[in-house]
């Protein structure tokens, strides 16, 4: 049965540590099935869905040189986007046993174990109903996957980015030291840049201020939150796009 969403197409991004348990790394299978769970739902109410995964939970290219000289931080990066293809290769099998159809596309070419990442055709299996797992970042160094995120929503004419995370959206702290921490239901791209907020790196808030892509940072681990993300439901913080109803930005921090 096919419910109502707002949204046409959807790119979704997962941090690598979305697929292991909180304080741990590597993958859990029970992780990585209870957000394919979700996904599923999400995409029975008609969305178009392109995913996009980090591999932090395996290896973070950028901090993996830090006091090693033995290995160029190009290098690094490069075993960081693969890190992202094996979470890609769990995800799909966890989609696919929930009786979904899936593409792994990378932007490194791999052709035993996925497609190579074309925009073209990844938008025609958008449109055939296909998850499409976008792993390997942008395929060069020095670029995290919140860019490739934000790439990738442009390429493929997403509707908007929604960044799945383990508290409820932004805050004006981090609300895990500091209990006072403020949550917004709305910012702007600018407010974002000023006050230095934990949304995504700069590279990726420049690129979606300038071609104006709304992004959605919300809670993953409440189970239901991305269908309801999908839904258009007012749940975590928007930046850029105000929905209806949400309260005025906040102010700046003096």
């Amino acid at each position: 049965m096919i419910h109502s969403t707002p949204y046409r197409r959807v790119l979704l991004k997962l941090s690598g540590e979305s697929f292991a348990r909180q304080g741990e790394r590597g993958i859990s299978m029970d992780e990585v099935v209870h957000i394919a769970r979700q996904t599923v739902q999400a995409v029975a109410r008609g969305v178009e869905l392109a995913v996009v995964i980090g591999g932090g939970n395996i290896l973070r290219g950028g901090s993996f040189t830090a006091g090693n000289t033995a290995i160029q931080e190009a290098t690094a990066h490069y075993m960081g986007m693969l890190a992202t293809v094996i979470n890609g290769l769990a995800l799909q099998d966890a989609l696919e046993s929930l009786g979904a159809q899936t593409r792994l596309m990378t932007a490194i070419r791999m052709d035993g174990v996925a497609e190579p990442y074309i925009r073209r055709r990844a938008r025609r299996h958008l449109e055939k109903g296909r998850i499409v797992i976008l792993a390997a970042g942008t395929g060069s160094p020095f670029v995290t996957t919140d860019t490739a995120a934000a790439q990738r929503a442009l390429e493929l004419g997403a509707d908007i980015l929604m960044k799945a995370t383990r508290v409820d959206g932004v805050y004006s702290d981090d609300p895990e030291k500091n209990p006072h921490a403020v949550l917004y239901n709305e910012l702007s791209y600018q407010q974002v840049i000023q006050q230095n907020l934990r949304v995504m790196d700069g590279t990726a808030i420049s690129q979606c201020l300038e071609h104006g892509m709304p992004i959605l940072v919300f809670n993953y681990r409440r189970e239901g939150n991305i269908e309801r993300a999908v839904a258009g439901e007012r749940i975590g913080t928007i930046v850029g796009t105000p929905r209806p109803g949400d309260a005025a930005s906040p102010p700046a921090a003096g």
